[in-house]
């Protein structure tokens, strides 16, 4: 199989507006895909939750077990024996997308990773996550850990829903533990107006991956993208998914019928590596200021920023 086509395989994306749920673009969004560190929006779900029932609290002590320790990177090295709070650990998956902690997290609030993994499964498939399946808290690569960005938007959207109180902890622009400081992996959150989260992620089945959501004058869109070949197009892709996203919105829109077949068979993988693929809303190629005035053999034209 060339390699060109394998990465393509990859590749899925969806953007939707979180205010009516309408889906403004979709591309491979009900294909399996491997979730990488996506996954961890889900743990942090699950923590969400225990705080709002009172289960944990900020404050507490989250112990460190052997098998927390021996996570690989990206970690915070923690050391068997000792502790972290709950709200540094928000923090340290939030940032640094440390699998250590969140075996932390999966045994306190599941006695067992395993068993954390099935709770986080029963959580989803009760969102309407149906094609989703967690097998670990981390994204470590497993073979049955799987999701797809339909899915992954919908966890997108009941974070923002169910835990608006604790949402800001995904614009955390660094952590501090130790004498170490942690940047925030999604660079988006400085670089594109009104991004304040969530989470990036990276295997090597998965490519780069990347949920993000941004607001502005009132109107929120989730932009959800697996399968990029770098982080550097990854976060370029999402861009420009996001800025046409907010351009749809002030451009007429072509009666939903028309609009869905044409989408529909107009759908392309994607054909350049180095890109990841060519954003496409409302059936066309985005051109950032010109919606609707592409077609799927041009090249890709970007604005300068």
């Amino acid at each position: 199989m060339p390699a060109q086509f394998a990465q393509a395989e990859k590749y899925a994306s969806i953007v939707v507006d979180a205010d009516t749920h309408e889906v403004l673009h979709a591309r491979n969004a009900d294909a399996l895909r491997y979730p990488a560190s996506l996954t961890k929006a889900m743990t942090l779900y699950m923590v969400f939750d225990a705080l709002k029932s009172g289960e944990i609290t900020l404050s507490e002590e989250l112990p460190v077990s052997r098998a927390a320790a021996s996570q690989p990177p990206s970690n915070l090295r923690l050391r068997a024996g000792s502790t972290i709070t709950v709200r540094d650990a928000i923090r340290a998956l939030v940032t640094k997308s440390a699998n250590d902690v969140a075996v932390v997290i999966a045994e306190r609030l599941g006695s067992t990773e395993s068993r954390f993994a099935t709770l986080m499964t029963a959580k989803a498939r009760s969102f309407g996550m149906t094609r989703t399946t967690f097998r670990n808290a981390s994204g470590l690569p497993d073979a049955a850990q799987m999701s797809t960005a339909r899915d992954m938007a919908i966890l997108a959207e009941r974070l923002l829903e169910d835990h608006s109180g604790y949402y800001h902890y995904f614009s955390t622009d660094s952590f501090q533990w130790g004498s170490q400081k942690f940047p925030n992996h999604n660079a988006l959150l400085r670089s594109v107006d009104g991004v304040d989260g969530i989470k990036t992620g990276y295997t090597r089945a998965s490519g780069f991956n990347l949920m993000s959501s941004a607001r502005r004058d009132g109107r929120r869109v989730i932009a959800i993208m697996f399968g990029g070949s770098s982080s550097l197009s990854r976060n370029q892709h999402v861009s420009d998914l996001i800025e046409a996203a907010f351009s749809t919105f002030e451009t007429p829109r072509l009666p939903d019928t028309a609009l869905a077949s044409y989408a529909i068979n107009n759908i392309q993988r994607p054909n350049n590596i180095n890109a990841a693929a060519m954003p496409m809303l409302n059936g066309e190629i985005f051109t950032p200021g010109r919606i609707g005035e592409g077609d799927e053999s041009s090249p890709l034209r970007v604005a300068p920023r």
